[in-house]
């Protein structure tokens, strides 16, 4: 059983602001509480076929997962695969413009947990929501702060 879960924002930033930040992986860190640090294995920017380590504390231990860039169309999307770890994950953040100063963000996590059954993955589903919507709105706090 697989877990989708998507959430969205509006950041009162232009698109190129909002897609230039969220979509340079090196960022990740700033706005996404469950990550520590991203190291590049590729040269940076993002770009199709970009590899990225993502390290985060998991119940006191050093977590690090190395994702790829699936998808990227500059300004509009960004989609990463990570494969490794207790569940595969799939990762889409989508960017459309507001008005001339707005941008409407979408974040898609797609989930196959491979250790857990039926019954946990509403509960993942929960948590995973839950943490989206709190990174979300440090971006957008993150964002809306700039001058």
């Amino acid at each position: 059983m697989s877990v989708d879960v998507v959430e969205t924002i509006v950041i009162e930033r232009p698109i190129t602001e909002v897609a230039g930040y969220a979509g340079d992986l090196s960022n990740v860190p700033h706005w996404c509480r469950r990550i520590d640090t991203a190291e590049w294995q590729t040269d940076p920017p993002t770009k199709l076929g970009s590899q990225i380590n993502f390290a985060a504390r998991v119940l006191g231990r050093e977590l690090v997962r190395r994702s790829t860039v699936t998808e990227f169309t500059p300004g509009e999307q960004v989609a990463i695969h990570t494969p490794d770890g207790m569940f595969p994950i799939d990762t889409t953040s989508t960017w459309r413009a507001v008005g001339g100063r707005v941008t409407h963000m979408t974040l898609r996590h797609h989930v196959v947990p491979q250790r857990f059954s039926r019954l946990t993955a509403p509960l993942m589903a929960i948590a995973l929501r839950r943490t989206m919507r709190r990174d979300l709105d440090d971006l957008k706090r993150l964002l809306e702060a700039r001058s």
